[in-house]
């Protein structure tokens, strides 16, 4: 919902943001800016989340312009099912909320992706993107749809830093953590869910890597995930 591509441990899914596969260590160029899958420990049923049954719900939306540049962001919306909340992401410095602001709508669009079944990401992923990030990020997603999975449940993003570069004027890096205890996948066709396995860390720390384009927003070059890192 920022934080890499599916992690498989012993042939489940898990549904995290960019975490290393520990059996995939042939593709770590790739793995360590993918979101990887969200999930608790264990499986889930779909009815202990509410709302986990409900195809569409009432779905989130944000729709803003830039104070800073008057550029017309893009609506992202979010099923009801999955709730990707955003605890103090605000900053007295209007360079570093306007990067905090785009940080989430990157992470917000890259899941709004994977729920609307969009492999190629779609306009809003686009927005917020490099042609690096757009590229990472599409295989991401497509580990998810292309095995014809979405997530539901509820992903809490916190603690983020900022880091403000070259002056504060392209460059800047953002840091933030998520915990999937009580996210999960399912296969749209199967209904099947599942969620991190036993053991596993449910806490991610992110690290992404942002510059200014000429519109004045803040656009995602890479992002990169340790597991257990918070």
């Amino acid at each position: 919902m920022s934080a890499a591509h599916v992690v498989v441990f012993r042939g489940r899914t898990t549904v995290a943001r960019r975490a290393l596969p520990a059996t995939a260590t042939a593709l770590t160029t790739i793995a360590t800016v993918l979101l990887t899958a969200c999930g608790g420990g264990g499986d889930a049923k779909s009815d202990d989340i509410k709302g986990a049954d409900t195809a569409g719900g009432s779905p989130s939306a944000s729709a803003s312009a830039s104070p800073a540049s008057g550029v017309q962001r893009p609506e992202i919306k979010l099923p009801a099912e999955f709730q990707l909340t955003f605890d103090s992401w605000t900053s007295s410095d209007s360079v570093e909320q306007a990067v905090l602001d785009d940080t989430r709508e990157q992470l917000r669009a890259g899941y709004a992706a994977i729920t609307a079944n969009e492999p190629d990401g779609g306009d809003a992923l686009a927005f917020y993107d490099t042609k690096s990030g757009l590229s990472q990020d599409q295989q991401w997603i497509r580990t998810y749809t292309g095995k014809d999975l979405t997530v539901f449940g509820e992903l809490p993003a916190y603690g983020p830093r900022t880091t403000l570069l070259g002056g504060g004027k392209t460059r800047a890096v953002v840091t933030y953590c998520t915990d999937e205890s009580k996210a999960y996948t399912r296969n749209r066709k199967t209904k099947e869910v599942q969620g991190n396995p036993a053991g596993t860390d449910p806490k991610v720390f992110y690290t992404v890597t942002l510059t200014k384009n000429a519109d004045g927003v803040w656009q995602n070059v890479s992002t990169r995930a340790k597991r257990g890192g918070c």
